[in-house]
């Protein structure tokens, strides 16, 4: 198997190079006063979708901590959160931002049926990085009574399992919000090849940093940092969501092919809705 995250101490690490500046009008400071904008007469966009097109565009000339800084710093200051599942590769973005403010708010999704392992991985990282405001949220204990009593929802409907216990809790989570960071590579494949620098979610700004990233810059941050890997992640686990859902992958497998196996299923669903 082609290992992720393999020894790479003959490769020195260097942050990826950002791509060439497209020329852009500037983008606004805030995402105050969209409301009252009409978007582009020759593409059907909402003002907030412009936006994010706008700022995509400003990311291209900026590597990945640049992206960072100017997200928590300049655009939205106590308005951006990060939304971290702790798995294979979370390592990375939390490293970058705990360099820029380890008081950034992180968003885990505590969805009752992690393995052991990711638990002791996010007190692991939250305590590497200083993190003083990391939030573990649960889904509604209601719903979770009405729609999976019995907790076997993910073997009969893993998209209602992950609306119940993902996608609803995280847009409660994200309330107050007007920005969230996402650790998500083009390179994962599938929905995730076009992914953008930035796009539109919801009445929300996604930021996708690491947007560009290889395999290859992967291994080598991991390297640079030293960052300890996710216990599983040398029983062939490469990326890692709930355990019912997830398996190791095997030879010539892409590191998505593990999750939700044997269905049509790529993404839990909190990364479908966008606009760019």
């Amino acid at each position: 198997m082609d290992v992720m995250f393999a020894d790479c101490a003959s490769r020195s690490f260097t942050e990826p190079a950002p791509a060439p500046a497209a020329k852009a009008d500037p983008v606004m400071e805030s995402l105050a006063g969209l409301e009252g904008m009409a978007a582009p007469a020759k593409a059907k966009r909402s003002p907030l979708a412009a936006y994010a097109a706008d700022l995509d565009l400003r990311f291209l000339g900026m590597n990945t901590s640049k992206i960072l800084s100017t997200a928590i710093r300049d655009l939205f200051p106590g308005r951006i959160a990060v939304v971290s599942s702790f798995g294979a590769e979370a390592a990375i973005v939390l490293q970058l931002v705990a360099e820029i403010d380890p008081s950034v708010p992180v968003i885990f999704l505590e969805t009752g049926k992690h393995f052991d392992a990711t638990l002791m991985y996010r007190d692991i990282l939250s305590q590497r990085f200083g993190l003083t405001d990391l939030r573990s949220i649960e889904p509604d204990a209601a719903e979770v009574a009405a729609e999976d009593p019995d907790g076997d929802l993910w073997s009969r409907d893993p998209n209602r399992c992950c609306a119940l216990r993902k996608v609803r809790p995280l847009e409660r989570a994200l309330k107050g919000f007007d920005a969230w960071i996402t650790g998500r590579k083009r390179y994962h494949g599938a929905e995730r090849s076009a992914l953008p620098f930035a796009e539109a979610s919801n009445g929300q700004i996604k930021i996708n940093p690491l947007a560009s990233w290889t395999s290859a810059d992967v291994q080598a941050a991991f390297k640079r940092y030293r960052l300890p890997q996710h216990p599983l992640f040398d029983e062939g686990y490469a990326s890692i969501g709930c355990a019912p859902c997830t398996r190791p992958i095997q030879a010539g497998e892409n590191a998505r092919d593990g999750r939700w196996s044997g269905t049509d299923k790529r993404e839990c669903g909190i990364h479908l809705d966008y606009q760019i």
